[in-house]
């Protein structure tokens, strides 16, 4: 059972299922279902359509450089297979799906870390911005505080100044 992969979305076209395109110079384009073949049909290119694996690849959502990757290259010369081999890579297929989903983790973990720190800083000007939405006694504590830490500012930059 030969599994291919979209050419829209490189998701995999299992047998019986999807589109096959044939252009005229020969070149095969199978489409895992009508929404990737009405993509490709309105000439959309792949690496700007969110959904898509090229897209996430390409703005560093998805791991891109593995080496748990080569085991899913595809290889077009003919092998003779060794049955001990066989066993053992069937063995190992696990093995290396568990170390894939160690990394996609942590990967994961490594992109969302400076998240937090930029939805703060968001919050914090989308807070100036609208001060007076905020009530009174809400509004008075925030000034305050922000008084005192540009005090506090300008007494560094007055000592930094005499030093």
């Amino acid at each position: 059972m030969r599994l291919e992969k979209c050419w829209f979305c490189s998701s995999t076209v299992y047998p019986g299922h999807g589109i096959q395109f044939v252009r005229n110079d020969a070149k095969v384009f199978r489409f895992c279902r009508s929404k990737c073949h009405k993509n490709f049909k309105m000439k959309r290119n792949p690496r700007k359509v969110k959904w898509t694996k090229a897209y996430r690849r390409l703005r560093g959502k998805d791991m891109t450089q593995d080496t748990t990757f080569e085991f899913e290259r595809k290889r077009n010369r003919p092998e003779r297979y060794n049955r001990i081999l066989t066993e053992e890579t069937l063995k190992a297929i696990p093995l290396i799906t568990k170390i894939r989903h160690e990394r996609q983790k942590k990967h994961i973990t490594e992109r969302q870390k400076g998240g937090k720190s930029m939805s703060r800083k968001k919050d914090a000007k989308e807070l100036e911005q609208d001060l007076q939405m905020l009530p009174k006694k809400d509004t008075v504590a925030y000034e305050a505080a922000k008084q005192k830490v540009i005090v506090s500012q300008l007494k560094t930059e007055e000592n930094l100044m005499e030093e």
